[in-house]
């Protein structure tokens, strides 16, 4: 059994052993949780020559096929790359489901699960830790020093310099997620292009406060019925210059947090028992809202959401050009099934 630390995933992905060829990548940051299982589909894809084929499987393929991923995983290539397919845990995807697969030689490709974040008992996070050939790989909220490591290899990679004080605040402003993080460092290296260097003043215009209120009344009103609301909030924070593609991300961390609240208050603890270990932790000024929503979705409306979610970011992934059409339905569509039961705010 291997259990892996939060600090040694990056290391286990730069190199992953030959052995393993399964992990269920899990964790509050679904923006990290996010690049990680991409960074490993494209190492297993690698092992390959030709390099193998990533598939992305959810609920929606196995509704029509449920043996669709283990007959991809358990069938040679015509071509000779190995398939490598990319899911999230759902209500089809689980432990009992995925049993099977984690047997050594059970597969000829390669899987990669992504998952929110599960306490040590999760079935499924202890079936991978238990596997030989599976491994778990939890993805935490950044700390500062995670996130000046990012800071620091995206600017030189964009090739600009950030004043020290500069980058202090910006660290600082960053956090939570890290698709997102990304996305204001791209933002910030854009504005400052052909300037010499980044300085506080940068980083006050580009990267500010602002943008988590608004991203917080898009989620508050989504998972509280309002879609219009929601959309309008959409439309602004979009103007000003945040990626559609980043409020999909976090509106499925936001869906993922409700769904384990949710899930955790059905096996009979209370709300603040099971809000305990969230991180980051829910903020007086919110958590109230965050109860009411909890209470007002039953889980198997918050398992359609998260596979909706899955779907539109897929799509916006594909259809760059029509991110924010596909977001503003997706914010509608998660709006109707709210229905009347959550508190609209």
């Amino acid at each position: 059994m291997v259990a892996f630390k939060a600090q040694q995933v990056a290391g286990f992905l730069k190199a992953i052993e030959p052995r393993f060829n399964a992990v269920l990548v899990f964790g509050d940051d679904a923006g990290l949780v996010s690049e990680r299982a991409r960074l490993a589909a494209n190492a297993f894809a690698a092992r390959s020559k030709p390099a193998g084929e990533i598939l992305r499987i959810e609920d929606s393929d196995l509704d029509g096929d449920p043996d669709r991923m283990h007959t991809e995983l358990q069938t040679v290539s015509m071509f000779g790359g190995a398939r490598v397919v990319r899911t999230s845990t759902s209500r089809k995807v689980n432990a009992v489901f995925l049993k099977s697969l984690l047997e050594p030689g059970a597969m000829t490709g390669a899987l990669v699960v992504e998952g929110g974040g599960m306490r040590a008992d999760d079935a499924i996070r202890k079936l991978f830790e238990a596997s030989s050939i599976g491994a778990a790989l939890p993805c935490y909220p950044d700390e500062a020093r995670d996130l000046d490591t990012v800071v620091r290899e995206m600017l030189a990679e964009a090739k600009i310099q950030i004043e020290p004080d500069a980058r202090q605040l910006l660290v600082s402003r960053l956090g939570a997620d890290r698709a997102l993080s990304r996305a204001e460092i791209d933002k910030l290296a854009l504005y400052a292009h052909g300037k010499p260097s980044i300085t506080v003043e940068d980083v006050e215009a580009v990267v500010g406060d602002a943008a988590e209120m608004a991203l917080d009344s898009i989620l508050f009103s989504v998972s509280g019925g309002n879609g219009k609301k929601a959309v309008v909030e959409l439309d602004r924070t979009v103007a000003s210059g945040d990626s559609a593609q980043g409020v999909i991300i976090m509106t499925m961390r936001h869906f993922q947090r409700l769904h384990r609240i949710r899930a955790a208050i059905d096996q009979g603890r209370s709300f603040d028992d099971a809000t305990r270990g969230i991180r980051p932790p829910l903020i007086y000024k919110t958590k109230g809202v965050i109860e009411a929503h909890c209470r007002a979705w039953d889980l198997p409306r918050l398992d359609r959401a998260i596979a909706l979610i899955g779907r539109a970011a897929k799509d916006a992934r594909l259809s760059g050009p029509l991110e924010v059409t596909l977001t503003e339905r997706l914010l509608l569509s998660l709006a109707a099934l709210a229905g009347g039961g959550a508190r609209r705010r």
